[in-house]
């Protein structure tokens, strides 16, 4: 049979399902306006100056990029506040997970340690990567559980991620709980922080771990162009990591995994500090209205530092999520990450908030 040649850690897999399009909703449901607030983007869309710049690199597409994209190497270096030669791009912040799973784990021997209902690309990499996954339970009302993380490792761990804030709930830990961690971990082990949402936190410096990982030798930051900078269909992401760890990942990985396009947009993205910002004013209020109104509706909510609100609905959430496709609006029933309860929706500009209150209320008052 074929698949006896199939390594067995991939035979058990299920592959990653995406929500519906927006395109598939429409024939769906026969639906002209559909309002997309399942996958964390950009409200704004992207940079004008960026389309700008892409408009201009793309008659170079014939091209090969430079290898290891070092002008936006750079760029990141001084934008975050880091040497260069810590800064690792890649394409989308999976690739780098992938990458620093292939350096540093051993098949067979390794293990690296995360908790439940979390990003499922950690899961996913390590199995195909041949590593044991461990798994520990949430702390009470969904906490980041950094005590029982320091508690599960032991002399063969290799990573130990926490995405801050967390995905699905929105949830960080704080720069100083996650430093702790780090210190407490056995040699040879790497804390690495997935801070794809970090931008949303306040006060960042607070949750941030990007100036520790240029003074600890046991973090890795990782860090993407998908959600603050609306760049999440050119798959642009990097990590800040130490500089012996930097070398390795970048003799290891293939060449011109950063297109072209993607690197001259990144540039771009980092240097438009007015879409930079107005991003984040839409996100905060919009973040502050859903958090003030959910509860008015009866729903449970978390606190959030993403751009993004988990809540439960009085209802059934996969009956609330299907009754919103119906009206053109596209959440996530968060039944994929283990809590069929819950439903994470983020933000969108205001009138699609509004839009989402409103076709909610109809729904849980029907």
């Amino acid at each position: 049979m074929p698949s006896k040649r199939v390594r067995p850690e991939v035979l058990t897999f299920t592959p990653y399902v995406p929500g519906l399009s927006i395109d598939e909703i429409k024939a769906r449901y026969g639906l002209e306006t559909v309002i997309k607030l399942a996958s964390n983007e950009n409200p704004l869309g992207v940079s004008p100056i960026v389309q700008q710049v892409l408009a201009h690199a793309v008659d170079q597409v014939f091209r090969y990029p430079q290898n290891h994209s070092p002008r936006l190497t750079q760029a990141i270096a001084k934008a975050m506040g880091v040497p260069a030669e810590m800064v690792v791009a890649g394409n989308g912040s999976d690739e780098i997970i992938d990458l620093l799973l292939r350096v540093v784990a051993q098949p067979g021997q390794d293990n690296v340690v995360c908790y439940e209902h979390s990003f499922s690309m950690y899961a996913m990499m390590a199995r195909m990567c041949g590593v044991e996954y461990r798994e520990v339970p949430r702390g009470e009302d969904f906490r980041l559980p950094l005590e029982s993380l320091a508690e599960a490792v032991n002399h063969n761990t290799a990573l130990v991620f926490v995405t801050s804030p967390d995905n699905p709930t929105g949830l960080a830990a704080r720069a100083e709980e996650l430093m702790v961690l780090s210190g407490v971990l056995p040699p040879g082990a790497l804390l690495v922080v997935d801070e794809a949402y970090m931008d949303f936190t306040w006060p960042p410096e607070e949750y941030s771990m990007m100036n520790a990982a240029a003074e600890l030798g046991n973090v890795v930051v990782l860090r993407t162009f998908s959600k603050a900078y609306g760049l999440a269909g050119l798959r642009l992401g990097y990590g800040v990591m130490p500089v012996w760890l930097a070398d390795h990942v970048r003799r290891a990985r293939p060449p011109f995994t950063v297109n072209l396009l993607a690197e001259e947009a990144g540039i771009a993205a980092l240097d438009d500090d007015t879409f930079y910002s107005a991003t984040l004013e839409v996100v905060f209020t919009g973040r502050e209205r859903l958090l003030k109104r959910l509860p008015e509706l009866g729903c449970t909510v978390w606190p959030s530092q993403a751009n993004f609100v988990m809540f439960q609905p009085p209802l059934s959430a996969g009956v609330v999520c299907e009754e919103l496709l119906k009206r053109g609006i596209i959440v996530r029933h968060l039944k994929s990450f283990g809590l069929p309860a819950n439903i994470r929706v983020n933000v969108g500009t205001g009138p699609e908030t509004e839009a989402f209150l409103k076709a909610l209320e109809e729904i849980l008052n029907a």
